[in-house]
């Protein structure tokens, strides 16, 4: 039996778990490909599963984002074939050399399209896609708050929300952040290092308050987002990187206008191959234009995950973090 090297983690807790191990290379099954893995993307979600936020059997691979070449197939009347090249957002076991993903989970990744460029896009990528076309459809004249604006998805949120005319406000905590976050299309950014952003972005709306937060920090973000929401607002809550957000009364939603909280997942927005498909032919569309910009600020190798762990939790990052698996 073949062996590769993969990332595993034999217990929840910090990046001192991570382990690079020899473990059997896997056999797809029915409705499954065998993927050589050239990128692997790091995201927060790693990190949750990581520390027992989101509990796993163990020992586990993590990464659940990557692209690289399909080896074997294992249905016969499958759409893919050995030699495509192939990218997919919701894959358990990509930091390591091969992988397995569900033919419905993987796309192919479209010529002029760099396997790095491919892989940093997918979960981010899909993430900011289905905040602004199905969690809360943004349109132009909108005001939406993007917290963490310079991070990952926030960079990806502000370039489409200001292409559909949004009026962008984004949350920062350097001047660096600040620089990348206009940047990308924030007409407003607000320092909360600095400053109270509830008060800023009264100001901003001219008391108005935003159709949509896009809140993927959590616990110290989510107080001051439910309050800086218009009437009917909707916040989206995708992410928690500072920590769970406690349990609230559902009837402050009522007082403060009949807002809209949310807390969507991605796999809950590519249930089936053509929505998968959907949104990947309207991202790489905008990407292979020049319309939309894939920032990968930090590149490792795969013994140095737990080095790439560490820079994405101190919050010290723009733009997408990638493991380096084959070249």
């Amino acid at each position: 039996m073949s062996k590769m090297r993969a990332v595993q983690i034999f217990e929840a807790g910090n990046a001192d778990v991570l382990t690079v191990a020899e473990i059997p290379t896997p056999e797809p099954g029915v409705g499954q490909l065998l993927i050589k893995i050239s990128w692997a993307g790091i995201n927060y979600i790693d990190i949750y599963q990581r520390s027992g936020k989101y509990p796993m059997d163990y020992p586990a691979t993590l990464g659940l984002e990557g692209s690289g070449e399909v080896v074997a197939v294992g249905s016969k009347d499958s759409n893919f074939k050995i030699g495509d090249r192939v990218c997919w957002a919701w894959g358990q076991g990509s930091y390591a050399e091969f992988t397995l993903v569900n033919e419905d989970k993987a796309f192919k990744v479209p010529d002029g399209v760099s396997m790095d460029v491919a892989a940093a896009a997918m979960l981010q990528g899909l993430t900011a896609h289905y905040l602004v076309t199905s969690v809360y459809k943004a349109k132009a004249g909108d005001f939406a708050l993007v917290h963490a604006a310079a991070g990952g998805v926030g960079l990806l949120l502000c370039q489409m929300l200001k292409a559909k005319g949004v009026r962008v406000i984004g949350t920062v905590s350097s001047a660096q952040k600040q620089e990348r976050a206009m940047a990308a299309g924030a007409e407003f950014v607000i320092r909360y290092d600095q400053d109270d952003f509830v008060k800023k972005v009264a100001e901003i709306t001219q008391g108005n308050r935003c159709q949509v937060v896009y809140d993927g920090v959590g616990a110290t973000t989510f107080e001051g987002s439910l309050n800086c929401l218009a009437i009917r607002g909707t916040l989206a809550l995708f992410g928690s990187s500072s920590g769970a957000v406690p349990p609230f009364d559902l009837q402050r939603l009522n007082a403060l206008g009949s807002l809209v909280v949310t807390r969507p997942s991605l796999i809950n927005f590519i249930q089936t191959a053509e929505e998968l498909n959907w949104r990947c032919n309207e991202m790489f569309e905008e990407i292979i234009s020049g319309r939309l910009d894939i920032e990968i600020s930090q590149r490792y190798e795969l013994a140095d995950a737990k080095q790439a762990h560490l820079d994405l939790e101190s919050r010290a990052t723009s733009g997408k973090l990638l493991l380096k698996i084959a070249g």
